[in-house]
């Protein structure tokens, strides 16, 4: 495929635009199917590095002497910079192209994955993975808008349900991945093959990119606004750090300042933000963005969803290795029934959602929730001496709950988004679940860690479970509030 650059170009559309002056616009870009698959790919590497380390941090501390705190920054080093840099992402890409910041991000989290995969100390390790997870904020925004520039109608409820798709399968193949890598220990690399095994994916992503994904970028590129960046960065490093190194390092006097910084930062950002749009300049996250509605029943849904399938995820690695002594294979392979599932749902939700419409969201929340229960009930009675066969049925029912609520609510963020915006849009909804997710790990994590000692593995994996479920019922009676009918 040809390497021309297109530009955007304004077309009259029966979606509204966000404001009077500003365009919906139709993009003359057709992405291919080897395209839409190296984009796709571009999806999954980031998400399965959220998740890949979760059964590899026993033989980090191991191999490092890394201990709690530091283990802790591995997995927040990379989720603060990633969910912080998203939308800054996005708006590069918009105004430099969409394409070639996709390509940049590639080559730079692969070589981002081999300092991580070569550091000799713990630190190193903290240093690399926040690197690596600015690099793939750079790569991830590009995704969502390219696929929103280059389709239209079916071709893009398509793409966007296997954009659902991915995301999921790749939360829970990474942690699958993980377990398999660190225990085959291929040429004694151990851990660090989780992170060595994307540099030669991220070298056949950058051929396969230069060939087959077509440059889009926005006709009207906004300038990057430094303040609203600045304060959104302060936001969620405040809140995020805290919260997910708070428990570890003992809750010093920094954790609580900086909570307490939070609610200003925010508040600030807000501020910001909803004077600039309403001067007409365009901030980093435009409030006017919200006056969407499919976009912000979206993300007041994504949030409960995430944060509890991020929490599920990093405590039951723990629980399995730590808890009931399974290997990292044995940890990871208790998965595939969910990831089994999710596929399955994945793939037959585009057919449900044409015959019963958002409804499939709510029924899929009630299935995640029967699934939770049920876990939840084997984990309570049969705790000692419990199997992955065991644990099996709740595992593949949740997990095919999931597969119907997360594609759907990705399809229908990103519907009505403008093309001119497919950047800021796509940044705003994977940092928002970036977000969630990070913030899964430090709530539902920590109150985990916190009743293990005293309460014992099986009752404090109970709690956590519960809580969950009161996510999950959240999300199916939000879920009742969304239009039936999905374009």
């Amino acid at each position: 495929m040809s390497e021309t650059t297109v530009r955007t170009t304004s077309t009259p559309s029966p979606t509204p635009p966000l404001s009077p002056t500003v365009p919906v616009t139709h993009h003359g870009a057709v992405i291919g199917p080897l395209g839409l698959f190296t984009v796709l790919l571009g999806a999954a590497l980031p998400l399965i590095d959220f998740f890949i380390v979760n059964v590899a941090l026993p033989s980090m501390d191991s191999d490092l002497a890394a201990g709690p705190a530091l283990l802790e920054l591995v997995v927040a080093g990379y989720g603060v910079a990633y969910a912080v840099l998203l939308v800054l992402g996005g708006r590069l890409g918009d105004m430099a192209g969409r394409r070639r910041l996709f390509l940049a991000g590639m080559a730079a989290f692969g070589l981002t994955s081999l300092a991580c995969g070569l550091a000799p100390t713990a630190w190193t390790l903290v240093g690399a993975r926040v690197a690596q997870g600015a690099a793939a904020a750079l790569m991830m925004p590009q995704v969502l808008a390219t696929i929103q520039a280059t389709t239209q109608g079916p071709r893009r409820a398509k793409a966007m349900s296997l954009y659902g798709a991915t995301a999921g399968l790749s939360m829970v193949a990474g942690q699958i991945l993980g377990g398999v890598l660190v225990a085959a220990d291929v040429a004694g690399s151990g851990w660090r093959s989780v992170f060595l095994v994307n540099v030669p994916v991220a070298v056949a992503g950058l051929l396969l990119a230069v060939r087959t994904v077509p440059e889009t970028r926005s006709d009207r590129p906004a300038g990057i606004d430094v303040a609203g960046t600045l304060l959104l960065a302060l936001s969620l490093v405040s809140l995020l750090l805290p919260l997910t190194e708070g428990r570890a390092a003992g809750w010093p006097l920094w954790t609580w300042l900086s909570l307490g910084v939070f609610p200003f930062a925010a508040v600030a950002f807000f501020l910001v933000e909803r004077r600039a749009d309403r001067q007409g300049r365009t901030p980093l996250v435009p409030p006017s963005l919200l006056d969407i509605h499919s976009l912000r029943r979206g993300l007041v849904m994504v949030v409960p969803f995430s944060i509890g399938f991020s929490g599920f995820m990093f405590v039951v690695a723990v629980v399995l290795q730590q808890g009931l002594r399974m290997g990292p294979v044995a940890a990871g392979l208790a998965l595939v029934p969910m990831a089994l599932a999710f596929f399955a749902a994945s793939l037959a939700g585009p057919r449900l959602i044409g015959r019963f419409g958002t409804r499939v969201v709510t029924a899929g929340g009630v299935i995640q929730a029967v699934g939770i229960t049920l876990l939840t009930l084997t984990v309570w009675h049969g705790w000692s001496g419990l199997t992955v066969a065991e644990l099996a049925p709740g595992v593949a029912v949740a997990g095919l709950g999931q597969g119907l609520q997360l594609p759907v609510l990705m399809r229908l963020m990103l519907s009505d988004i403008p093309g001119d915006r497919a950047g800021v849009g796509g940044g705003v909804v994977v940092t928002t679940q970036q977000s969630a997710l990070a913030l899964g790990v430090a709530t539902l994590g920590t109150l985990f860690l916190a009743l293990a000692p005293s309460a014992g593995m099986r009752d404090a994996l109970v709690v956590t479970l519960l809580v969950q479920l009161g996510l999950v019922v959240v999300t199916a009676l939000l879920s009742l509030r969304l239009p039936r009918v999905m374009r």
